[in-house]
């Protein structure tokens, strides 16, 4: 049987530091090599060192590349430094995670490398941006779509987004997943004083699209003998954030954030429900995890949050909505644990790990066999050629365009990053 390969682009590497497609991209490397996958995912290497490095980390070949930047500039460098080196080593199969430097793929589909991008979600949405920031996510969303071999969708709604963009068969929706959290003990929980409490939780970063603020002014708006903890980092002269601490009561925890597996699993498996705000995105890995805890859930109503988390979660317009729904759950305890069974029950029929994994490795096996009969096909149909621009029927303007990134462009940026 053929060697089945496959590089991952698109992260900042593995061992998962900073979760979402991090996470992803470890558990998905780690499930290949189990079933006699090669894989090779990029990791971004710390900023000054000079040269590439590859290692085995159990079982995964990992290419680590510096940068000479921090922050968004260091970010592009690395995608455009990662999907240089694949072009290289000149591999059946590209899984790209996230489309923010879609524009670089271009040089992929140039070179006639398979590439299936993972679309993520709106992210060009989101607030926080500014009008260039906003515009640049914008067209790489649409390149992405265009460039990508094929497509894949975490969500139904954002499958349903992109075919404005492709014809639906170029897209397959996997969503995000998760594992199921047990019987956790409650010690963890002593050091913040809430083990022997109820709590609600929230984990989000502390952005306006998360609605922290809503939840917290809902929370605050009377006594609720219990505590609202929430994780995430504030910064007392973000405005955002100074204002989401002037709202909190003296019943809201700040926690910080929090990376300690074990202490997570416990602050999330303990908490009497779970409040999600995110506005923006199609499955949120937080609130998958929240269903593998088995948490009641009140979440912002939106079609993301309700296909998650099913029809048995409560939803908020509006801090009065939270407010009630929360006031609601409180007094009612039968509710909340009948709804943490429902949770679980959603959590099972489509967020496990192992079902999510295994929808990845079928698309990925039905692209590299499709891949290798069109190699194959063109091998006896014709002489062996360098040139890769055949790979593709593509029209002349966009031949024009990815020949100049794949050559000008090369020079253009390496010249803006020195």
């Amino acid at each position: 049987m053929p060697v089945r390969q496959l590089f991952i682009l698109g992260t900042r590497g593995i061992p998962s530091c900073h979760g979402g497609f991090e996470t992803f991209a470890e558990r998905l490397a780690l499930y290949l090599t189990q079933r006699d996958w090669q894989v090779t995912v990029y990791c971004q290497g710390a900023t000054g060192k000079n040269e590439t490095t590859e290692d085995t980390w159990h079982g995964v070949h990992r290419v680590t590349i510096p940068v000479t930047r921090e922050g968004a500039i260091g970010t592009m460098e690395f995608d455009w430094k990662s999907i240089r080196d694949t072009a290289t080593r000149n591999p059946a199969l590209v899984l790209t995670l996230g489309y923010n430097t879609a524009a670089f793929c271009l040089y992929l589909r140039w070179r006639g490398i398979t590439n299936i991008i993972n679309m993520d979600g709106l992210e060009w949405q989101r607030k926080k941006w500014k009008f260039h920031e906003r515009a640049w996510l914008w067209l790489n969303e649409r390149i992405g779509c265009w460039t990508g071999n094929h497509l894949v969708a975490d969500h139904p709604a954002i499958e349903t987004h992109l075919a404005t963009r492709v014809n639906r068969r170029k897209i397959t929706m996997i969503p995000y997943g998760a594992d199921p959290i047990g019987a956790v003990s409650r010690a963890p929980l002593e050091q913040f004083g809430v083990d022997k409490l109820r709590y609600a939780l929230v984990v989000a970063r502390p952005e306006p699209e998360n609605s922290v603020l809503e939840i917290v002014t809902a929370f605050s708006r009377r006594p609720r003998s219990a505590r609202l903890v929430v994780l995430g980092s504030y910064n007392p002269t973000n405005s955002y954030h100074r204002e989401v601490l002037d709202a909190a009561s003296g019943e809201v925890l700040f926690l910080g954030a929090i990376y300690d597996q074990s202490v997570l699993r416990a602050l999330r498996r303990h908490a009497y429900f779970y409040l999600h705000g995110h506005c923006v995105g199609g499955t949120n890995p937080s609130l998958v995890e929240a269903l593998g805890a088995a948490n009641a859930v009140i979440a912002r109503d939106n079609p993301f949050n309700r296909w998650v988390a099913g029809p048995q979660a409560r939803f908020f317009k509006t801090e009065i909505d939270c407010d009630m729904h929360i006031s609601a759950l409180f007094a009612d305890p039968t509710t909340a644990r009948a709804m943490g069974k429902a949770s679980n029950q959603r959590f099972e029929s489509a967020f496990r790990w192992n079902s999510v994994l295994a929808q990845y490795e079928a698309l990925l096996d039905r692209h590299l066999c499709e891949t290798r009969r069109h190699l194959k096909t063109k091998a006896s149909a014709a002489p062996a050629s360098t040139d890769h621009k055949t790979a593709f029927d593509l029209h002349a303007p966009a031949r024009s365009a990815i020949h100049t990134i794949a050559n000008e462009g090369v020079e253009a940026l390496e010249t803006k990053i020195e």
